[in-house]
């Protein structure tokens, strides 16, 4: 193990002895903001610890086997242990090396997931819904909240466009490398030829604005119109102008709601879709300069890329950054995502590794 690293682990551990003595403190609980700042502190640094401290177990296990190999007779029990302590040290230190990478300060935030219809014309649409079905059955199988904050539904079924608000423990850090271009290959339902259509839709994930510290918006920055609600809802929701529509003068970014029957909701959860994208249109332009330096597309931010391709008549899915085909494409549809998200993950903690690995040299 490199020092530098031992060093920081090290760091780690006394950091996590003095929140041991903070947390016993029979008055923490007094201020409740600091007592919910060390926990979180804790239960991060904790895992980590506890990797080094088994770590330290396999190179004491090392030091030990050492000592018996002087004895003859113990000698090949001796290698063998050495060799196995190695073994597990070297698998230990691969771990932490990945616990130890750049956190993404955005990891734990809830999301808006926004899925827009493309080239395709109807059946774009369709592919919109099925999307949006696919994410709505991951959510409820991690327990997440599901919450339609705007739609334009299309005229067969589907959707032109549609956002979603998913609240849950890690939400973007799972969903965070969706953002781009979706397509499908398969024959439409309105095809009476049989023939295959290929039609796209795409995809933007951006973590949910923390509204005092992440984004100050001006309001002399916004232009606010209201109008009538227009598609389902009821007699209420069409006669009066609930809807709103929000634009972010310096931008130019449009932000419309109308689902809800208050004007004062719809109002709030745009606001809150406004800053979610000014947060998020910062970020790409982050992650594009970083992105210059990398040889995938994991994590550039850059929606204009064709990152996933739906083939139905084939029954796979194909991730085009990692080169991930997966045939098994009922499943996946219905919500089935963990290979896939767990190998892009792995994927981009392999490009930090590497990038990290290029700076120490």
């Amino acid at each position: 193990m490199k020092a530098s690293m031992q060093a920081k682990l090290d760091q780690l551990s006394a950091r996590l002895t003095e929140l041991n003595a903070l947390l016993s403190q029979s008055d923490i609980t007094d201020n409740l903001d600091n007592y919910r700042k060390l926990t979180r502190e804790h239960a991060e640094l904790s895992p980590v610890v506890e990797q080094y401290g088994l770590y330290r177990q396999a190179s004491d296990d090392v030091l030990a086997a050492q000592d018996l190999a002087a004895d003859p007779e113990m000698r090949a029990f001796a290698e063998e242990e050495i060799e196995t302590a190695r073994k597990r040290m070297a698998e230990l230190e691969a771990e932490l090396q990945k616990m130890l990478l750049p956190r993404d300060p955005n990891d734990d935030r809830n999301i808006f997931l926004e899925i827009r219809a493309g080239t395709g014309g109807d059946e774009s649409a369709l592919f919109a819904g099925d999307l949006l079905r696919m994410y709505s059955r991951y959510a409820e199988r991690q327990r997440w909240q599901i919450e339609i904050v705007s739609s334009s539904p299309s005229d067969l079924g589907g959707y032109k466009e549609v956002i979603v608000r998913l609240v849950g423990q890690g939400a973007y850090s799972r969903l965070k490398f969706e953002s781009g271009g979706h397509r499908v290959q398969r024959v439409p339902a309105t095809e009476t030829q049989g023939r295959i259509h290929t039609s796209a839709c795409t995809v933007a994930v951006m973590p949910e604005a923390d509204d005092v510290s992440d984004v100050q918006i001006n309001p002399a920055d916004i232009r606010i119109d209201t109008f009538r609600a227009s598609g389902a809802g009821g007699q209420h929701i069409n006669k009066t102008d609930s809807a709103v529509r929000i634009t972010h003068l310096p931008t130019g970014i449009v932000v419309e709601c109308q689902d809800d029957r208050s004007q004062h909701r719809n109002k709030d959860q745009a606001l809150k879709v406004l800053a979610a994208r000014i947060k998020d249109a910062q970020v790409r332009a982050q992650q594009a300069k970083e992105a210059a330096t990398r040889k995938s597309l994991i994590g550039s931010g850059d929606r204009s890329e064709r990152i996933r391709t739906y083939n139905f008549p084939q029954g796979r899915m194909t991730d085009h950054r990692i080169n991930l085909t997966l045939y098994k494409l009922d499943a996946i549809m219905d919500g089935d995502l963990d290979e896939l998200i767990n190998a892009l993950i792995t994927e981009h903690q392999a490009e930090l590794l590497a990038s990290l690995g290029e700076s120490d040299a």
